[in-house]
């Protein structure tokens, strides 16, 4: 299969996600008929994701950053399949998408994804959104300066893409609690 010489000038002749130089070809990012180029390697993860090897793609540490729109809708997509793993939470936090290109990169994420992440509180509840929920441990807050007392009650909690993290205020301060130091409220 032939690359298309402008993606191939645009690349540096590297794979868009990990930087390879060998076995190059060029992988559509659909809904769109915008194209990045990639290595044999990202091709079969991406396209058999039960063969994801989660450390080969800490190279999307680099390549979210590209100015490539294409590139980073396929970095944001790969880094929301590996969420799970922790580290690619981090720099899911950490990206910025223009409204359409985040549009764009939404629409190629499967529904169930959302459903899979579930909250539990330390005792393996489930928790939905607006929930209230008691701290059961005290909690240094880093940045300021006090400290969540064991036994408060946090209102309305707002469940995030952490499976592990909620946020809630405490102190009037809106702050994110590990759902292994709290528990639901009745």
């Amino acid at each position: 299969m032939s690359i298309d010489q402008t993606l191939l000038d645009r690349s540096g002749a590297k794979c868009e996600l990990c930087g390879a130089e060998e076995n190059l070809s060029t992988y559509e990012v659909a809904p769109s008929d915008e194209s990045i180029v990639v290595c044999q390697t990202c091709k079969e993860q991406i396209e058999s994701p039960e063969k994801m090897d989660s450390n080969h793609w800490r190279c999307l540490n680099d390549s979210m950053w590209s100015p490539v729109p294409a590139v980073q809708v396929m970095a944001y997509r790969l880094l929301h399949q590996l969420r799970s793993e922790g580290w690619p939470q981090d720099l899911l936090d950490m990206m910025y998408l223009e409204e359409d290109v985040k549009a764009w990169a939404d629409a190629g994420l499967t529904s169930d994804d959302e459903d899979s992440i579930v909250h539990k509180d330390s005792n393996g509840t489930i928790l939905q959104e607006g929930d209230s929920v008691t701290l059961i441990k005290d909690l240094d807050v880093k940045g300021a300066n006090f400290t969540a007392k064991r036994g408060t009650l946090v209102k309305n909690i707002h469940l995030t893409d952490n499976p592990e993290h909620i946020e809630g205020k405490v102190n009037g301060t809106q702050i994110v609690l590990v759902t292994a130091y709290l528990k639901k409220s009745n």
